[in-house]
């Protein structure tokens, strides 16, 4: 029973650290935001909480990405199934499979929230870039999609690249401004929804219309 209740604890601890953090950098930055002051605004006495429970500062950010991978993968996977009973869809489909999954998490996040303008951070951190990349690619729907073709066909392995690095940044700073937009009022939080599921039009149709052009894709 003790065991059980240190465990419980822990996660607990665990949990305000990681909301903590994620709060912080995405507010301060990353480099304005030491694990101490993590640890102050969580309210814990032990100045060294981070260290215990995650060892250090990239630990504690893979295991706050490794959260909202876990989410938004719950979406994309039902997604990714019904397209995949269609055989290779059209690229608008594919990107909607993309992109939707992570609008979806968004709403459900609510406001004010902060992984947007979180993730806008670390995408640039060069010791964590290749670690968010990674953590998007490993997924099984991604991978799945990857499968079932488009930008990723080999003829076009160049363009592939460029392209994706482009939908990467262009998807991930577009919603950290929309959800700043809506933290601080500057978009009515009561509509919300409808913002988050305009901008996912939005980037599926400039993305598309980009990749098409460059790929020679209907």
């Amino acid at each position: 029973m003790a065991g059980t209740e240190v465990s419980v604890r822990s996660m607990t601890v665990r949990n305000k650290l990681m909301r903590t953090a994620e709060r912080l950098y995405a507010e301060q930055g990353l480099a304005s935001v030491s694990t101490r002051k993590i640890g102050v605004a969580a309210g814990q006495r032990n100045k060294s909480a981070v260290q215990y429970h995650f060892t250090n500062r990239d630990e504690l950010i893979k295991a706050i990405l490794a959260r909202h991978t876990a989410a938004i993968e719950r979406h994309r996977i039902m997604m990714v199934d019904a397209l995949d009973a269609a055989g290779r869809p059209p690229l608008t489909e594919w990107m909607a499979c993309v992109l939707l999954p992570t609008i979806e998490h968004h709403i459900e996040l609510g406001t004010p929230s902060w992984y947007g303008r979180f993730l806008a951070q670390i995408v640039v951190e060069p010791a964590l870039r290749e670690h968010v990349m990674w953590e998007h690619l490993r997924t099984p729907s991604i991978r799945r999609l990857n499968e079932l073709g488009h930008l990723g066909r080999p003829s076009k392995a160049d363009i592939f690249a460029s392209t994706g690095a482009m939908i990467r940044q262009f998807a991930v700073h577009m919603c950290a401004e929309l959800e700043y937009d809506l933290a601080h009022g500057r978009i009515d939080p009561a509509i919300a929804e409808k913002s988050w599921r305009q901008l996912g039009e939005e980037l599926i149709n400039a993305i598309c219309g980009r990749g098409a052009a460059l790929l020679g894709t209907p």
